[in-house]
């Protein structure tokens, strides 16, 4: 096996028993880095420190990571104008901050039978959002709501 040292240097080709011999001389550990070559790299290490570091950049990495959300917005058949504005504007704040939003319109009582209603609402929504989304799932009717998802495009603040 290939041997380095704590310090980065090459130590050469030897036999698992002399790079032990080694290690245990400096009183680390022997950790097998690249197993795939031929012959494998094994490094002289503090192994404990070195899963501690490890595991410190896993962390900060997955802190700077955004996890995708679905936020949803509710809207009826018979929103006013003003409420359908700030509605799409909320919509908007949260595409641009890089989650998922998915648009439900609940029909109460005789509404149901005016589906074109919920359709052409849903349109216009399409239409305000399409700089900002793109249309993950298209309007779809699942009992009493009809229902879509829209996902960002573009970069995330």
């Amino acid at each position: 096996m290939r041997v380095i040292d704590e310090s980065g240097k090459q130590l050469g080709i030897m036999s698992s028993q002399e790079a032990l011999a080694l290690a245990r001389q400096v009183d680390l550990d022997l950790v097998e880095m690249v197993a795939t070559s031929s012959p494998p790299v094994c490094k002289i290490m503090n192994y404990g420190k070195f899963r501690y570091d490890q595991t410190k950049r896993e962390r900060e990495s997955r802190k700077t990571q955004h996890q995708m959300k679905v936020k949803e917005v509710k809207v009826s058949p018979n929103i006013s104008e003003h409420d359908l504005d700030f509605k799409l504007r909320q919509a908007k704040t949260f595409l641009e901050k890089g989650n998922k939003v998915k648009i439900t319109c609940m029909f109460r009582g005789r509404e149901i039978t005016h589906r074109d209603v919920g359709d052409r609402l849903m349109k216009r929504v399409i239409e305000y959002l399409e700089p900002v989304s793109m249309v993950e799932s298209s309007p779809s009717l699942f009992g009493r709501f009809l229902g879509m998802v829209l996902a960002p495009i573009g970069k995330k603040k």
